[in-house]
């Protein structure tokens, strides 16, 4: 988990932003379905800030608002269960707070939410190995991936 770093001003700086599914499979074979995760509700905005690329940038560290406060969190958590990876300017202090790493470039932003989109999606696809449920609304099913 990232260190928190002294109150002052902070710089804005690029990090890459994503939404939680709004549904994902869970238990035996992902037969049934969640809203969301345990800590963020489904559609929820999160900030990347960290990832752990000796597993393949399988999980990753993000920051948004809870689930069941609202106050911001920082948690460790599965890539694919978040989509739509995007660089994004950051201005939010109980963001930049957390992040105690250099300043990004919008460009390196942009090429770790490309690598991220693409993990996350093959993750989703061969997680879990079984059929999906009749009427499934995970994110693949819902977003038609993998039918290309």
């Amino acid at each position: 988990m990232a260190a928190e770093v002294s109150d002052g001003p902070w710089e804005p700086t690029w990090l890459v932003a994503a939404n939680v599914v709004r549904w994902r499979r869970w238990g035996d074979f992902g037969q049934e379905l969640r809203p969301g995760t345990k800590a963020f509700k489904g559609g929820a905005k999160v900030y990347v800030i960290g990832t752990y690329p000796g597993f393949g940038d399988e999980q990753l560290e993000a920051v948004g608002r809870g689930r069941h406060n609202g106050r911001w969190i920082t948690i460790k958590m599965p890539t694919r269960h978040l989509h739509t990876f995007r660089a994004k300017l950051v201005h939010a202090p109980a963001v930049l707070r957390r992040y105690d790493w250099h300043a990004v470039e919008q460009e390196a932003a942009e090429q770790l939410a490309l690598k991220l989109e693409r993990v996350a999606r093959e993750q989703r696809l061969t997680y879990h190995s079984g059929p999906h449920p009749d009427a499934c609304l995970c994110h693949a099913c819902l977003t038609g991936e993998g039918r290309d």
